[in-house]
């Protein structure tokens, strides 16, 4: 099942706000939801033989994940705006299943999001179908971000409020120091011992703090907006 709650929320306020001209896409808001929006677009490859079911299956398994690669991507290079930010996340929730799939990556450290497919929690199979399904609302949505900040416009950025939840899992900060090598750290507080939560996790789409039992708070985690917001509870 995909989580789609916080995309229908925020695609939803995204069209609100343009149509009433209160958001005018600053040029990196535009620019990202251009990238993404060649992505949710793009035709699945042509093939010499005639394609199987198994390889058409393949094919938009792939297409979902590139959405999602490029989604995250946008998302985590913290030049957006926090609206934009906000509606990245919303879809890259949505497209959570296909984080390693058709090709997971071969380290046991490197990131997965979400049940496993093929647990006894998870489908069988990625929703694909669904997913698919996702395609044309976002497509009409990302076109007019795209195209939204015509030369010699101001931007003009609504206020998103910030949002706060518990957290009581462990949050893991990745990283990938040569190809095909991936590294993993759990999160410590740095001001009592290095305990790894329960966390306090607040946002404003600029900066994420974690706030620990102790009292201390720290913005000092090195973490990115996916590495926090696809772990959370569906807010």
């Amino acid at each position: 099942m995909l989580q789609t709650r916080a995309l229908t929320r925020e695609a939803g306020r995204a069209r609100q706000l343009l149509v009433a001209g209160e958001w005018r896409p600053a040029a990196a808001d535009s620019e990202a939801a251009a990238r993404v929006l060649a992505r949710l677009t793009a035709p699945l490859p042509t093939r010499r033989a005639a394609a199987t079911t198994q390889t058409l299956a393949t094919d938009r398994d792939r297409r979902l994940q590139r959405i999602l690669r490029t989604t995250i991507h946008h998302l985590d290079a913290g030049a957006v705006s926090p609206p934009a930010a906000a509606l990245l996340a919303a879809v890259a929730r949505a497209f959570l299943p296909w984080h390693t799939t058709p090709n997971p990556p071969p380290a046991a450290a490197a990131p997965r999001y979400g049940t496993p497919v093929g647990t006894a929690d998870g489908p069988a199979v990625p929703p694909t179908e669904v997913g698919e399904a996702l395609l044309p609302d976002l497509i009409e949505l990302f076109a007019v971000l795209a195209s939204a900040s015509p030369p010699g416009s101001v931007p003009l950025t609504p206020p998103v409020e910030p949002w706060q939840v518990r957290y009581a899992g462990h949050f893991r900060r990745y990283g990938r120091p040569a190809f095909g090598v991936w590294t993993a750290e759990t999160i410590g507080c740095p001001a009592c011992g290095g305990k790894a939560g329960p966390w306090t996790v607040t946002c404003d789409w600029r900066l994420i703090s974690l706030g620990c039992p102790c009292g201390a708070v720290t913005h000092e985690h090195g973490l990115a907006f996916s590495e926090v917001w696809l772990l959370l509870p569906d807010l």
